[in-house]
């Protein structure tokens, strides 16, 4: 499931661009220019967290502002998590939670979050499965009630998984067996992670999904759905000891059931050389072409090269005022689009993405050239202050408007808490922002976006058919479904 909210987010939180408050200006450090400073937002200055006795953390974000709050639970699991052999369960667990409980029949939640006026929820990454719902201040005790007791008493049997399973066979052909870009997308995954989980496709192979069982599920569910391996984020009119109060008497009741264990996972063997994945599709009306490398995310780097990243990605692919824009589509250049962009998010290795869609006449060869300049001349000629200035400018900028929302900020921890930041990570990041320099930006490209080392991507149409060109095209992750 995925509200439009769930949608909008998810371009910010996809490329590891979580956002939260500092006490002071931003200084924007740099090798040349002035310095550049911007008023700093004082994001969340109330939120508290604390740990019930059965080990679930809740994180609190006071917001006056309106009688509304957001309440969300996200487990430390996703598709990353599965048993071989079983992909697809995470997402499917996630459709299953909705199924009904001892206490209360399948759709007696989502009817009650209808009948008060509310909004719910739900999706699934490679790294964890979140829950949330929007409702009146008022109505916060019971959302806990409902969840807390979907955590412990969740009923499912073959009867009830069938004709769901349907549903998510149904989801897959559309979203992805429909999908030509997404189909290039799983590929691609593929290629870039080989042998880790993030290389299998969140919603699962279809041949898998057909075999999955109600044991399948609940053995996930046992394992994964305790109270000491989720995170509870209430972000809205309410007060940390109000919240406190309020999950001791519903989440507190609910026993551990299991220890997760550690989250060991294979690492990402380093593959050289370039790998190239190709469709060829007639649904296919404006060629494109990608590179992906493998990069350290928010969580795996070291230093501060997770914000150089972002700060490359931005510099290098944000909008019209960046380096691709400007040397591939200003000026009847070689791609009607071009762009970057840093998904820094997952709890393992992330990536990083430039793409363009060629111009009527022009090759993918030749775009792919056009982008290989532009990442070459960063990692041997630098970049200037001026543009590192202005793309930490437009990242802080996008956080203050980001952080405006109560969802949004509820999002944002609670991704970050599941993927193994911790609350100073998250809170630190715009002063990280501000810290990185040209010479940094200039450090992560000649370091990780290495010639010969990524994945190209190719979508085409068949050869003889004239493109269309349209607007932006952005390369399809499958990284998250709902």
């Amino acid at each position: 499931m995925r509200s439009g909210i769930a949608r909008r987010l998810a371009v910010l939180l996809v490329a590891g661009t979580a956002f939260a408050p500092l006490a002071a200006p931003l200084a924007f450090a740099d090798d040349a220019a002035p310095e550049t400073t911007l008023p700093a937002p004082v994001i969340a200055p109330d939120m508290a967290t604390f740990t019930l006795a059965n080990g679930l953390q809740v994180v609190v974000i006071p917001d006056h502002r309106a009688p509304v709050v957001t309440h969300m639970i996200w487990y430390k699991a996703g598709a990353a998590d599965e048993p071989s052999g079983k992909s697809g369960i995470a997402h499917f667990l996630e459709h299953l939670m909705f199924k009904g409980t001892k206490d209360h029949p399948a759709g007696a939640f989502s009817d009650t979050v209808a009948s008060i006026g509310g909004e719910e929820n739900a999706f699934t990454s490679n790294d964890y499965t979140a829950y949330f719902q929007q409702v009146a201040k008022d109505d916060l005790k019971l959302m806990m009630g409902f969840e807390a007791d979907r955590m412990a008493n969740l009923v499912l049997t073959d009867e009830v998984l069938k004709p769901e399973k349907q549903v998510v066979l149904q989801e897959r052909a559309m979203r992805t067996e429909n999908d030509p870009g997404a189909q290039l997308g799983e590929a691609l995954d593929a290629a870039l992670y080989v042998t880790h989980p993030y290389a299998i496709p969140v919603i699962g192979w279809r041949p898998e999904i057909e075999n999955l069982q109600a044991k399948d599920a609940l053995a996930f569910y046992d394992r994964f759905y305790t109270p000491n391996n989720a995170v509870v984020v209430v972000a809205g009119d309410v007060t940390p000891e109000e919240v406190k109060t309020l999950a001791e008497e519903t989440y507190g009741k609910v026993a551990r059931r299991a220890d997760p264990g550690d989250r060991v996972r294979p690492s990402v063997p380093h593959l050289v050389p370039e790998r190239i994945v190709k469709l060829v599709d007639e649904r296919v009306s404006q060629p494109t072409v990608q590179q992906q490398w493998l990069v350290p995310s928010r969580r795996t780097a070291t230093d501060n090269e997770a914000a150089a990243l972002t700060v490359l990605a931005e510099l290098v692919g944000g909008g019209s005022t960046s380096r691709l824009y400007d040397k591939l589509v200003r000026n009847d250049g070689p791609a009607t689009s071009a762009g970057a962009f840093y998904q820094g998010g997952p709890r393992d290795a992330g990536r990083f993405v430039i793409y363009a869609a060629p111009r009527d006449g022009v090759t993918t060869e030749a775009a792919e050239t056009a982008l290989d300049a532009v990442i070459t001349a960063v990692a041997d000629k630098g970049v200037t202050a001026d543009e590192v200035n202005r793309a930490k400018r437009s990242i802080v900028a996008d956080s203050i408007y980001a952080q405006d929302n109560q969802g949004t900020l509820a999002r944002i921890f609670g991704a970050g808490l599941a993927t193994g930041l911790t609350i100073d990570q998250i809170r630190s990041w715009p002063s990280r922002i501000a810290a990185v320099s040209p010479a940094d930006v200039q450090a992560v490209a000649r370091k990780y976006l290495v010639p010969g080392e990524q994945v190209t991507g190719l979508l085409l149409p068949p050869p003889g058919t004239k493109p269309q060109n349209g607007g932006a095209v952005v390369p399809r992750l499958s990284n998250q479904e709902g």
